[in-house]
């Protein structure tokens, strides 16, 4: 929700509110901006104490190291990025409009770096979303992930005696866990096909300006 809904959606205000005053799409880019904010903050403070507070099946304390993995190092430089281009975005284009004349020229040169900046933000969080989902998938379900396959295409297929040597899924093992196999999947190519539509949203001139009417005035012989 954080990143790529509410950050997406502010993306794309400057594309689906075309037909109003220019201040108006600043002020729904800003607040979508800001709906996204809590949305990360919760997000990083659960799982800081989901690794910090983990307990092992007897109730020992068993934390998890923070920021081991490329998923944590990715979501970092992600939460950085957004931390940047708001801080900058709203100073640039919100707080300078006091004296609008005076900074046109800078924040005229600022929009193409900022849009740039935002696209990049977006496909990290996407590609951090997709990293984690990825790094859930093999620590969670196990070798279970690749079982949806043959669970789907081969009516022969046993799942009993296809987790039989595994000793390490046992009776944890449930059949849901095809379900979450393919969800997984799903919601990842789903999230990259995101990274394609939005780019080209945002970037593509005929959704960027507001179409022009052409009016063409014709003059007869008396005026």
């Amino acid at each position: 929700a954080g990143f790529i809904y509410f950050m997406g959606q502010a993306m794309l205000m400057y594309r689906t509110c075309r037909c109003c005053r220019r201040i108006w799409s600043k002020l729904f880019h800003t607040t979508f901006h800001l709906l996204a904010a809590p949305c990360i903050a919760i997000g990083f403070v659960a799982v800081w104490d989901s690794h910090v507070l983990r307990t092992d099946k007897d109730g020992n304390p068993a934390p998890i190291p923070n920021f081991y993995s490329l998923h944590s190092w990715m979501g970092l430089t992600t939460m950085g990025l957004f931390a940047l281009q708001f801080i900058v975005g709203f100073f640039s284009f919100l707080l300078l409009l006091c004296c609008e004349s005076a900074t046109a020229s800078f924040r005229a040169a600022l929009v193409p770096i900022h849009s740039t900046f935002g696209i990049t933000t977006f496909v990290m969080a996407v590609a951090t979303a997709c990293t984690g989902l990825t790094e859930k998938a093999f620590f969670t379900l196990s070798v279970a992930y690749s079982k949806w396959v043959p669970y789907l295409t081969d009516p022969k297929f046993n799942s009993t005696r296809a987790f039989s040597g595994v000793s390490n899924l046992g009776p944890q093992y449930t059949p849901e866990m095809f379900a979450e196999s393919m969800v997984i999947n799903v919601l990842a190519a789903a999230l990259i096909g995101l990274v394609v539509v939005m780019p080209i949203l945002v970037l593509h001139p005929k959704f960027r300006n507001r179409p022009q009417r052409i009016v063409t005035v014709t003059h007869d012989r008396y005026g």
